[in-house]
């Protein structure tokens, strides 16, 4: 059914204590740990995208024996289950080690094109990197975090995948508010997959501890497996772990364009979150913007200080790619100044990446012949966004309404109250005249108007997984009708395109989301 081997299992050291309990785990970079039984998995979604990747079939996916797999009551021939050590750094302060603690891979299945997927189930018990939690999750997490993983692919995002969503038909006590108030919630596990799980707290964990062998392993395992071209050409290791960091850092900063290219908020960019391979990873307290507010967070854990706001995310990126950079300092074959001028690549990509991406979005050109062109489109830009902030405006419906606005009140239907677009529409008025005389003199012809609006359209998507949608089929899941998880789904497998009759989903936030639980801010509990 799967063709399973496990580099990470065979090629580390792994922890020799085979017990299940909570412990500080050292000079290992796993430990074995089998999954807790449930009492009725059921088959609830699958992504055919994803099992199509791995080459399993419709039927494979519904088998009895698939069923057992994905929900930990059983394994393939060849799956090994085991949980990883790693540490980092949570909301700007180190924590030690962490670990996974509510996810344990199966091992890697070769696909039919012969790449290699890890498989991971999340939810499905303690291991003993839990922390004082049971290791399980939730429905209501289990839905955001398949939907959202299945929907930042479709968008063209890097992210992990999700291949399936099961109920477990056991109940798990959770504490959303911490409030004191725990209540019984419907038990879910996803299996997530992703070439490697590999984060980088993976590495700061054996450089905080000194144990600087295992360190130099995991570099040299993770270059070899996972960057083939960089070892192929550096023969030598220090050579070859800066200029792998240098692509660690492009492939991040190449992630947060396209995070803000969309409006996503990730809600909790510790360093434990954060893939070497530049991928979005675990699914938490995440949210899509409504109306443009860089100082916007998802996560109540962070209402405070706003350290993981929309407009911060790049900016955090960088700190967290410097303590991956500490913790290779700690070798001592490459100098900090060194580092730090590897380090630069984030910035140099990052300015790149999102310069094009919103001249896109924007439907500019630098390309047009005149040498204003540059300076008149940041200028024009920068304009926008200055405006955008001073209202309610919803940066979804904006920016898909920009590419065949023909006069200023196209915009009317982003602004979220009458009021607001009245104050607003002279300011705008304003703006639009000189952008709209902008794209008329770089897109002269009907065809480049034509490819104008399809470039747009391209990059702007009419549907992103806002909080209150995923709330709504939440809320239909508990009550038992799993169609509009369903329906849902399929409408984020489509982005950009129109979609005729589903037009709701394209709709602003509703004012009765403003408060509600799970559509204005969401918590890390599971």
């Amino acid at each position: 059914m799967l063709s399973l081997t496990n580099r990470f299992l065979n090629t580390l050291p792994g922890d020799p204590n085979p017990n299940n309990h909570s412990r500080q785990v050292h000079g290992a970079f796993w430990s074995r740990v089998t999954p807790a039984r449930v009492a009725a998995p059921s088959l609830l979604l699958h992504s055919p995208e994803v099992a199509a990747v791995l080459g399993l079939s419709d039927a494979q996916m519904h088998s009895p024996e698939m069923l057992a797999a994905l929900s930990g009551n059983g394994l393939l021939p060849g799956m090994e289950t085991y949980a990883t050590a790693y540490a980092g750094h949570q909301f700007g302060n180190w924590a030690g080690q962490l670990g996974d603690g509510r996810a344990i891979l199966l091992g890697e299945a070769v696909a039919p094109s012969g790449e290699h997927f890890e498989l991971q189930l999340k939810g499905a018990g303690p291991t003993p990197y839990s922390r004082r939690a049971d290791g399980r999750a939730v429905l209501r997490s289990s839905i955001r975090e398949f939907l959202c993983s299945e929907s930042m692919h479709h968008l063209g995002v890097p992210t992990t995948r999700a291949l399936s969503l099961v109920l477990t038909g056991d109940q798990v006590e959770r504490d959303m508010f911490y409030d004191g108030n725990p209540e019984l919630e419907p038990g879910a596990i996803v299996c997530r997959v992703a070439p490697t799980f590999i984060r980088f707290g993976h590495f700061e964990l054996f450089a905080s501890r000194g144990e600087h062998a295992l360190l130099r392993q995991l570099i040299d395992f993770t270059i070899t497996h996972y960057f083939p071209a960089i070892a192929a050409q550096h023969a030598d290791a220090t050579e070859r772990m800066l200029a792998w960091y240098a692509d660690v850092c492009s492939r991040t900063a190449r992630l947060i364009a396209q995070w803000m290219r969309v409006g996503f908020v990730h809600g909790v960019m510790n360093t434990d979150n954060m893939s070497i391979l530049g991928l979005t990873i675990d699914y938490g307290p995440y949210g899509w913007v409504d109306n443009f507010d860089p100082g916007w967070t998802p996560n109540t854990t962070d209402a405070g200080g706003k350290r993981y706001a929309f407009g911060r995310q790049p900016g955090i990126a960088q700190w967290n790619l410097a303590r991956l950079g500490d913790a290779l300092a700690t070798l001592g074959t490459a100098t900090p100044e060194v580092l730090a001028d590897a380090l630069e690549a984030y910035e140099r990509t990052y300015a790149g990446e999102v310069n094009r991406i919103f001249r896109d979005k924007f439907g500019l050109r630098d390309d047009a012949g005149h040498a204003s062109d540059a300076s008149e489109n940041e200028a024009t830009i920068d304009a926008a966004f200055a405006l955008l902030v001073q209202h309610e405006i919803d940066m979804t419906i904006f920016f898909r309404a920009l590419a065949t606005a023909v006069a200023v009140d196209d915009l009317h239907p982003a602004f979220y109250s009458e009021r607001e677009w009245q104050d607003a529409r002279a300011a705008w008025q304003v703006w639009f005249d000189g952008y709209a005389a902008l794209v008329a003199r770089q897109h002269a012809s009907p065809k480049q108007r034509a490819a104008r609006v399809a470039r747009m359209n391209a990059v702007n998507p009419k549907y992103v997984l806002r909080n209150y949608l995923a709330q709504q089929v939440i809320d239909s899941a508990h009550a038992g009708d799993y169609a509009p998880l369903a329906e849902l789904l399929d409408v984020m497998r489509k982005p950009y395109d129109e979609q005729p009759g589903r037009e709701r989903f394209a709709e602003k936030r509703p004012d009765w989301a403003r408060t509600k639980a799970g559509c204005s801010m969401l918590s890390c509990s599971s």
